[in-house]
């Protein structure tokens, strides 16, 4: 695809920095669904999900390893595909990117963006228009956790103390808590993760249960 096509596919804003199109980051993949947990749960996003991440935890569901580089300016012609302007930066852990280029270009077509990080990286003032933060210093207590603010604070649930989190909830406008799904276990072993979790909830009316709905659904 020439850089022209693509320019007008993406809306053919003439004021593009062709620094910011050029731009090249590792993608594993960018599709259109439905957000399935947390606060926005049931809004339909566009999803960028990024390769690499700092951490290894033994729940997640993506192969983040495996990506292919796009620029911008091929990223862009991939999101106008879908008639929808919220984007979600997931991963792998996004806030690994220099994500400027992306929120200029995306920015200036009327997109709002958030981003789903393990808080590790501090997020630049103005970069996003939703944080929501999923740390995961329950598996790796000696991990620094840096961006201690934002919208949402989702914590996957394993068993551990919420008293952890009680000076990290403050800088977070909704707390959620969410189950541990492990798709290699059986129907009843998540389901006692699910009934543990739900009882957590209603012990710590604070947070609010947030479930990978999506994952019922079958969908990404």
């Amino acid at each position: 695809m020439s850089v022209d096509e693509s320019c007008v596919r993406a809306g053919d804003k003439p004021v593009d920095n062709p620094t910011d199109l050029a731009a090249e980051y590792p993608i594993v993949e960018v599709f259109h669904s439905v957000q399935g947990e947390g606060y926005h749960a049931g809004i339909p996003h566009v999803f960028v999900r990024f390769g690499n991440c700092n951490l290894r935890c033994e729940w997640c569901d993506t192969d983040f390893l495996t990506f292919k580089t796009m620029n911008a300016i091929d990223l862009l012609g991939e999101i106008s595909n879908f008639d929808c302007k919220r984007i979600i930066f997931t991963g792998g852990e996004p806030m690994l990117q220099d994500l400027w280029p992306l929120h200029r270009l995306l920015k200036a077509r009327g997109y709002t963006l958030s981003v789903e990080t393990n808080g590790t990286i501090e997020v630049p003032e103005g970069l996003l228009d939703w944080i929501c933060v999923s740390p995961k210093d329950q598996m790796y207590p000696d991990v620094k956790l840096r961006q201690r603010t934002g919208d949402e604070l989702k914590c996957v649930f394993i068993g551990q103390d919420l008293s952890m989190y009680d000076e990290l909830r403050q800088g977070f406008k909704h707390n959620f808590l969410q189950p541990c799904y492990m798709e290699l276990e059986s129907v009843e072993w998540n389901g006692k993760n699910f009934a543990e979790t739900e009882a957590i909830v209603k012990q710590n009316p604070q947070w609010r249960l947030s479930l990978q709905t999506h994952k019922w659904m079958g969908v990404d």
